[in-house]
């Protein structure tokens, strides 16, 4: 189902630990349709630590829906694992949400972010490092919240659904959220 990108730091990946992430995170195929998912990428990181730990980062792009997650433990097939079980248990989230939210309200599932990476090391100039494109759709502040929460990240811009304004909510410092709409 995945187009994979495994690499390993500090860590050679063989062809066993290759072959166990493949296995493990082809098991999520279950929860996506075909026509959603297009060109389905999943990039792995796998790191390992001088002090006896192990980290797996997975980020799954699959049409313009991005999901990541990241585990850290004393053993790299132990990370591999609670990594997949936590992008499991997001996708499972945001699928319950998004139809709950979508029968009730009658809204199309949005798309998320499509991802595109520029590296700018060539230009020591500058302090930018990467460039990202949105494709804002239509939603509300707690789909956004939603999605914003399944990337890992402190902020998402969207178009917001009633007023068609470009709005971001964004995490706290006390871990409520906030909102900041455009005049547009």
């Amino acid at each position: 189902m995945f187009r994979y990108n495994i690499r390993g730091e500090n860590i050679e990946v063989t062809e066993a630990i290759r072959n166990y992430v493949q296995k493990r995170l082809d098991k999520l195929d279950k929860y996506f349709t075909d026509e959603l998912s297009g060109e389905p990428s999943c990039n792995v990181n796998l790191k390992v630590y001088p002090e006896k730990k192990a980290k797996a980062e997975v980020t799954i792009i699959i049409h313009s829906l991005v999901l990541r997650a990241e585990q850290t433990t004393n053993d790299l097939y132990q990370s591999i694992d609670f990594v997949s079980e936590k992008l499991e248990r997001q996708i499972r989230k945001y699928k319950t949400r998004i139809n709950r939210r979508n029968r009730a309200k009658g809204f199309v599932e949005p798309e998320l972010i499509v991802d595109s990476q520029h590296d700018n090391s060539e230009d020591e100039a500058t302090p930018l490092v990467r460039t990202k494109r949105l494709s804002l759709k239509p939603m509300d502040a707690e789909e956004a919240i939603l999605q914003m929460n399944l990337l890992g990240h402190d902020f998402f811009i969207f178009e917001d659904a009633q007023t068609n304004g470009t709005s971001i909510v964004y995490r706290r410092h006390d871990d409520k959220y906030g909102l900041i709409e455009t005049d547009e």
